[in-house]
């Protein structure tokens, strides 16, 4: 057996302590890189939320206005008519009768009839588009009015005319399918033709406009 130097052994123990030492430095390499903590994620959730109802009072709907006045509680009539330009103007007048609000807006319906519950003669009357609509609202007992112009019959061509006389008008109040009858006399013509037609109307407008 051969026994190495003292030189010798120094040399094989040095080098021997590198070589642990780069084996323990490589194992330490690799644990730290494996012990690397995962990268960060985002996570985005939606969330829905469902309003409550406010705790206001009870019933808080805005209330309801005035109805619209029926032909059952109105009371119609004709007023005091007035001569220019070839047309007479009467107002025709409603009343209301009940004892509550109601209104009326827009055109009343007219016509010339043969008697209450007759048929028609001629043409209803026109719509006075340059009349502004107004909502008109009629306590009880209070009045309101629509401007009737009946034309000159007798100024339309006798053979397109087909000249009458009339006694009795059908007013339906605004928006109303139940009419009532007015007396009124005045020369109309039986024609229906719209180029022939005499009267016009106007909206209701309150007491004391036209």
């Amino acid at each position: 057996m051969t026994l190495l130097s003292s030189a010798s052994a120094r040399h094989v123990a040095a080098a021997g302590a590198i070589a642990f030492g780069v084996a323990a430095l490589a194992a330490c390499g690799s644990t730290t890189s494996g012990a690397a903590a995962p990268a960060p994620k985002t996570v985005t959730r939606t969330v829905t939320v469902t309003p409550t109802p406010s705790s206001g009072p009870s019933g808080g709907s805005t209330p309801a206005g005035p109805p619209q006045c029926t032909t059952s509680v109105l009371k119609l009539s004709l007023g005091r008519g007035n001569g220019a330009a070839g047309s007479t103007y009467l107002p025709v007048q409603f009343t209301n009768q009940s004892s509550a609000a109601c209104t009326l807006y827009g055109f009343p319906g007219v016509s010339f009839v043969t008697g209450i519950g007759g048929t028609q003669i001629g043409a209803s009357a026109a719509e006075d588009i340059a009349t502004q609509r107004t909502l008109v609202t009629l306590a009880p007992g209070a009045e309101a009015h629509a401007l009737l112009q009946v034309v000159v019959a007798q100024n339309f061509p006798p053979a397109k005319c087909k000249l009458v006389t009339a006694h009795w008008l059908k007013v339906f109040p605004p928006g109303e399918t139940v009419a009532q009858y007015l007396k009124f006399s005045s020369a109309t013509c039986s024609s229906p033709s719209p180029s022939v037609r005499v009267l016009g109307v106007q909206t209701v407008q309150p007491s004391g406009k036209s």
